[in-house]
This record gives C-alpha cells, structure tokens and sequence, in this order.
C-alpha cells in the first residue's frame, strides 16, 4: 500500500502534474504526501532488516527491502542492513555507525556526517541518472522534477533523521537515557507519531523490541506505560 501509493503519487506529480497558479495551492499537499511516502518506503526496509517484513522469509524480505532502498536513493542493501545491526549493537557510541560521538547535541553537523557516511557514490549517480532521465529523455518538466522529486528526496532524508535519529539519540544535559540503548521515545501521541514519522519516535521500544513492525508499536508503547502504572 504504501509503496503503491508513493509510486502513483510519484508518477502523477512529476509526469502529469502541471505546476501554475491554479494548481499552485496542490503543490505543497504533493510534496507533503510524497515526503511522507518516502519517509515509507525506507521504514519498509527497515522493517525488511529486523526481519518483521515477512517472517520466516529473510531472502523475500531482503528483496523487498533492498528494492524499496534503491528505489528511495540507489542505496545498497547489505550495507544499510548491517550499518543498522550495528546502530543496534552499539547505540550512543563511537562505534554506532548513526552517531556522531563528535556532536552528540548537534543537529546540523550529526546530519552532514550521517549524510556523508550513507550517501557515497552509488547513491549520487542514482539521484543524478534518474533526474537527467527524467528532464533529457522522459521530457518532464524540470520544474515537476526539482519541486516534486528532489524536494521530497532531501526534505524526507531530514524528517527520517531528525525524528528516527536525533530526537532518540541525541544527548540532553537535564536527562539521560533509561538504559543501555541509548535512546528515548518521543512524547506524541499516536496520530502525530504516525505523521512524522511511521512511528518511529516510539523508539525506545523499538531498541528493546527490534522485531516488531512499525505498525505494532503503538500497541508495545501501551503495554509499557500499561505496566509501569500497575
């Protein structure tokens, strides 16, 4: 569903889509809900990495997984999985591959040292080949493809990491972590928590509970807060 309806919205925004005044007020609600979608598609991977895609069937899990990162920014499968082992393995420390021990409270400096440990090359050639693609031989229109591609592209890059990695994990002088995680869930409720982020903000329960899907843990936060008020 979710891969579908990134993939219409996708074809529509930047095929068919005529961007002027009148469709103007349309623009930001396409970039919006591609952002979202895109957001999507790498939580499907994620999931896809713990093995909570399609249970009992690593290898139709690592498929599905590795497509919708390529599809998302040309990334390699094998190796996002294993960075995220590892994130798990080693969460908060020099050796956690999404930290940057260097600026643990730092928004700006952690993202561009996030950006250039997981966009290398292959990632860059994708993005360009697929944007010259669209603008030299499909003939969209470059306006569709930088608004209506791109935008979504990079501002997702930002929501994933800012809500799926430095609101968890960053560092806070007046609060620490629980326990060896090294991470905190992040006080939304369910709607807001789904918006940002596919519920990744619930993400102290998704470090003690790697195998639940995204849309089991509302469900695991209850239980949680349900026993310690017991």
């Amino acid at each position: 569903l979710i891969f579908g309806s990134w993939l219409a919205l996708h074809i529509y925004a930047v095929a068919f889509f005529e961007v002027s005044a009148t469709t103007a007020p349309l623009v930001p609600i396409l970039f919006l809900l591609l952002c979202w979608l895109s957001v999507g598609l790498f939580i499907i991977a994620h999931d896809a990495m713990h093995g909570s895609l399609v249970p009992g069937w690593p290898r139709v899990s690592g498929f599905i997984g590795g497509l919708m990162l390529f599809v998302y920014a040309g990334f390699g499968w094998r190796k996002l999985r294993d960075a995220h082992i590892d994130h798990h393995k080693y969460s908060g420390t020099t050796r956690d591959p999404d930290f940057d021990a260097d600026h643990p409270t730092a928004f700006w400096p952690w993202y561009f040292t996030f950006l250039k440990r997981y966009f290398g090359v292959m990632p860059t050639i994708y993005v360009f080949a697929v944007t010259w693609s669209y603008i030299l031989l499909f003939k969209f229109d470059p306006v569709n493809v930088v608004i209506l591609y791109g935008g979504p592209a990079i501002i997702s890059s930002l929501q994933l990491f800012y809500f799926g990695t430095f609101l968890p994990h960053r560092h806070e002088s007046e609060a620490g972590f629980a326990d060896r995680h090294n991470a905190r869930t992040s006080p939304y409720g369910v709607f807001a928590s789904l918006f940002s982020c596919f519920h990744f903000g619930y993400h102290h329960e998704h470090h003690i509970s790697p195998y639940v899907p995204w849309w089991g843990l509302p469900a695991r936060h209850r239980a949680g807060q349900e026993a310690v008020n017991r």
